[in-house]
C-alpha cells in the first residue's frame, strides 16, 4: 500500500509540477478543456488533435487507470515504456503535459532517444539506475559532445532537455521503476539505432558507412537487425 501510495503521489507531483510551472512546449489553451476526439473519427487533421462538444465530456475523459501494473519486460532490451499522453488520456489535449512508467529488469536500458517536443523530468521509485544526456553539436567545432551523467537512486530526480539525446540504464541487481513527466501532451519519441538503422525504406547504406566511417559489412549487419519499440 505504501508503494501504490507513493507512485500515486510521485505521478501528481511530476504532472503538478509542469503544470504550476508553464513550462510546456506546446501552444497554451483558449478554453478550459479540449478533449481529444480519435483521429478515425475526425473528419479533419489538425495540429494536435479535434476537441471533442464539451456537452459530451465526461470525468472518464480525464482518467486513466492501471498505472501501478509493471510494464512486460521481457525484450532484447530488458526495459518497457507506458505512455499516459494524448493517445491513451484524451483529457490532455492541448495541456501541454503527459506522464510515462518507465520498468527497467536487472540491466535493462532505456536505449539512447530524443523526445522532440519536451523536456522530460524523472523520478526513480525503485532500484539504482545510470542516466545521462548529451549535449547538441557546439559551436566550436574542436569541441565534443558533452555528456552529463548521474546515478540515481530512489527520490532521485534528473532531467533531460527538450530533444536532447538521453538514456537510462539499470545498474542493480533487482527491478528498477521511474516515472517520468513530460511537457508536451505528444512529446514524440526517436530512438536513435531503430532510426538509423530500422527505418523503412533502409538508409542507402553508402550514407551510413560515410557517416560512420565504418565499412560496409557493419552497416548491412546493423540494419539487418531487428530493432525492439519498447514504447
Amino acid at each position: 500500500m505504501k508503494i501504490v501510495a507513493f507512485i500515486s503521489l510521485t505521478t501528481i507531483l511530476v504532472v503538478a509540477s509542469f503544470a504550476t510551472l508553464g513550462l510546456a512546449s506546446d501552444p497554451s489553451p483558449l478554453q478550459d478543456f479540449c478533449v481529444a476526439v480519435e483521429d478515425a473519427k475526425s473528419a479533419v487533421f489538425v495540429n494536435g488533435k479535434v476537441c471533442k462538444n464539451p456537452n459530451m465530456v465526461v470525468a472518464e475523459d480525464f482518467l486513466l487507470r492501471g498505472l501501478n501494473k509493471p510494464g512486460n519486460t521481457s525484450n532484447p532490451l530488458g526495459s518497457r515504456v507506458t505512455p499516459v499522453n494524448v493517445n491513451q488520456l484524451p483529457g490532455l489535449n492541448t495541456l501541454g503535459i503527459s506522464a510515462v512508467r518507465i520498468d527497467y529488469a536487472p540491466n535493462g536500458l532505456n536505449p539512447p532517444h530524443t523526445h522532440p517536443r519536451a523536456t522530460e523530468i524523472l523520478v526513480v521509485l525503485e532500484g539504482t539506475l545510470y542516466v545521462g544526456f548529451v549535449t547538441s553539436n557546439p559551436a566550436n567545432p574542436a569541441l565534443k559532445n558533452k555528456l552529463f551523467t548521474k546515478y540515481l537512486y530512489p527520490g532521485d530526480v534528473f532531467v533531460f532537455p527538450e530533444g536532447l539525446i538521453h538514456f537510462q540504464f539499470n545498474v542493480g541487481k533487482t527491478n528498477a521503476v521511474a516515472f517520468a513527466g513530460l511537457s508536451s501532451q505528444n512529446p514524440g519519441v526517436i530512438t536513435i539505432a531503430n532510426a538509423v538503422f530500422g527505418s523503412d525504406p533502409s538508409i542507402n547504406p553508402a550514407v551510413l558507412t560515410k557517416a560512420f566511417q565504418v565499412e560496409k559489412n557493419v552497416i548491412d549487419y546493423l540494419q539487418a537487425q531487428f530493432w525492439w519499440n519498447i514504447d
